[in-house]
């Protein structure tokens, strides 16, 4: 049977984007994304539902997310689901996380959700004209068609 792993999420930016190099000189940033669901209850009433997704973006599109998105960015991630498997004092952890394959931002420019410095003050050199509905993808990185650098550049 065929496999299919697809993933496509709109919400804001839960904290500033966290951007580091991995020895090879890739760039790779996590974001945390909340995003929201509105249903109705067995009562009636409308209820919101949160959910929380950690995603890791990789190439340029990890370097302008850290450039131009900051807390309560609005964005769009589309990519693959990826389970991450670990044994720590002989517990075994694992958590599912979205490795981004292509990002639109989804802030208008100047208004308050577009992030970087137009939410109010400079942030780390970040440019105040933020792009609006820019998107990136996996394949400007360079990346082939598994979105990821080599395992051997993974910082894990």
């Amino acid at each position: 049977m065929a496999s299919f792993n697809r993933v496509i999420l709109v919400g804001n930016l839960t904290r500033d984007p966290e951007l580091r190099y991995i020895p090879s000189g890739m760039a790779v940033t996590d974001v945390g994304l909340a995003v929201n669901d509105r249903r109705k209850n067995a009562q009636g009433e409308w209820v919101e539902d949160t959910t929380f997704v950690d995603v890791t973006l990789w190439g340029r599109t990890a370097e302008v997310a850290s450039e131009y998105l900051g807390k309560g960015s609005p964005i769009l991630i589309e990519g693959r689901l990826k389970l991450d498997t670990w044994e720590k004092d002989g517990k075994k952890n694992s958590k599912l996380r979205v490795v981004g394959e292509r990002m639109q931002m989804l802030g208008a420019k100047g208004s308050g959700g577009g992030g970087g410095a137009a939410k109010g003050g400079s942030r780390g050199g970040r440019s105040e004209s933020a792009p609006s509905e820019m998107e990136y993808s996996a394949a400007e990185a360079g990346f082939d068609a598994g979105g990821e650098p080599p395992a051997a550049d993974l910082p894990f």
